[in-house]
């Protein structure tokens, strides 16, 4: 029985995808539920599952494609398998309608479970999984094992290549008779690379640009004390993990302190729609987490219900599913206001870039110690800078300012987010 693979329907934001790989070839044995394409949008990357066990037997739509929802992928031959009966690949294509192109190496299958962005490194330099040691659970393979391969390759390049890249040396005679040797003078090749933009880069690119364009940008700073913050984690954070089953972080903190700051400058948490103003009654806090492809920015909802427990929670499965590239569009929809963190990177200090149609972003940085002045006398503390970016349509540097102070105050007393006060 044959069994077409579509496309699945597409959210009415996103036109298109493109066929990211094939992680089967006709004539493979397919398990129900197994992933047998990877499709890319500009905000996640979808699994095609086989719906039915069986062979693959024909692919319509090749890797790089742009195809839309609905449309035909390939086909499968349910009901049978590689023992039971004989099975001949199928072109994607007739060869009489193929356009002449350069001569490409074929795509294969890849016989061990990598991640999207190792298959991608495999596939642009043409290797063998099978040739490289793994260094993860069970020999699966990292993209540092790929990159260290690389390394290794180019540092065993055939003698005759350096020989031949030696420059020559020439001789001749000077006037009063004498040899004198010349050697040519060699410069080291410059090269490119090209690769085309990912659909999630193109779609930050996008939407960077559509915020400097359409926002009037300004950003405000400050310093903030962290000393209390500490002094409460380490407190608490073995009792927390126990109960949570999670370590306690330094983002619930700066959420809570967000939450209540939007609920005292409802218009931080505001946007533009037209000639109106929306005032949202409801805090969706967007995370920006930093990946391969680019940065994307789950949202956290409802954010002002949820406990400390809770936010650590959704930090690090937002986290895990960003990095494999399964967040869902669910969960990268909407916000009302945004928290990055720099600091990771080592950022001291930055103007972060509100995302659209949001009216402000919270930027965080590095943790240092830096002596401060309290109480008239000069101590160590961990100290951060944050910045606050925000559309001056809107919102007044009298509100971003004591905005951002009110989130100071609250980090520097964090008892006062407990207490509500």
């Amino acid at each position: 029985m044959h069994i077409e693979i579509f496309v699945p329907n597409l959210p009415e934001s996103v036109q298109d995808a493109t066929l990211l790989d094939w992680r089967k070839a006709p004539g493979d044995e397919v398990a129900q539920g197994e992933t047998l394409v990877e499709l890319e949008t500009d905000k996640v990357i979808l699994d095609i599952p086989a719906p039915v066990s069986g062979i693959l037997r024909q692919i319509l739509r090749n890797k790089g494609d742009l195809v839309t929802g609905g449309e035909q992928l390939g086909m499968l031959e349910s009901g049978i398998t590689q023992n039971s009966s004989p099975i001949q690949n199928t072109p994607a294509l007739p060869e009489a309608a193929a356009p002449e192109a350069a001569p490409t190496a074929p795509s294969q299958p890849f016989r061990q479970p990598v991640s999207p962005a190792v298959r991608r490194l495999l596939t642009e330099h043409g290797l063998d999984p099978s040739e490289i040691p793994g260094s993860g659970k069970e020999g699966r393979l990292s993209r540092q094992d790929v990159m260290d391969y690389l390394a290794g390759k180019q540092d065993t390049a055939p003698a005759e290549q350096n020989h031949a890249a030696q420059p020559e040396n020439h001789t001749q005679e000077d006037k009063s008779g004498v040899s004198v040797r010349h050697a040519a003078v060699s410069t080291p090749p410059r090269s490119e690379r090209r690769a085309p933009m990912t659909r999630l880069r193109a779609r930050i690119a996008e939407r960077m640009l559509e915020s400097r364009q359409n926002t009037a940008t300004l950003t405000t700073f400050n310093e903030v004390s962290l000393h209390r913050v500490y002094e409460l984690r380490n407190l608490y954070k073995t009792r927390f993990e126990q109960e949570h089953g999670v370590k306690l972080g330094f983002m619930s903190f700066f959420v809570k302190a967000a939450v209540e700051a939007l609920k005292r400058f409802p218009i931080v948490n505001a946007s533009i729609e037209g000639n109106d103003l929306v005032y949202h009654d409801y805090y969706d806090i967007g995370l920006a987490v930093s990946t391969e492809r680019g940065l994307v920015v789950p949202v956290l909802r409802d954010a002002d219900t949820l406990s400390f427990g809770e936010i650590e929670k959704s930090v690090v499965e937002f986290s895990r599913k960003a990095r494999s590239g399964r967040l869902s569009y669910e969960e990268l929809a909407g916000g009302t206001f945004s928290i990055t963190n720099g600091g990771i990177f080592g950022s001291m200090l930055s103007t972060p870039i509100i995302n659209p149609p949001q009216s402000a972003i919270l930027g965080m940085h590095a943790i240092k110690e830096r002596p401060v002045v309290e109480n008239g006398e000069i101590v160590i503390r961990p100290m951060i800078y944050l910045a606050l970016s925000y559309d001056h349509r809107l919102i007044d540097g009298r509100d971003a300012v004591s905005f951002l102070y009110t989130i100071k105050e609250l980090l520097e007393d964090p008892i006062r987010m407990v207490l509500h006060i």
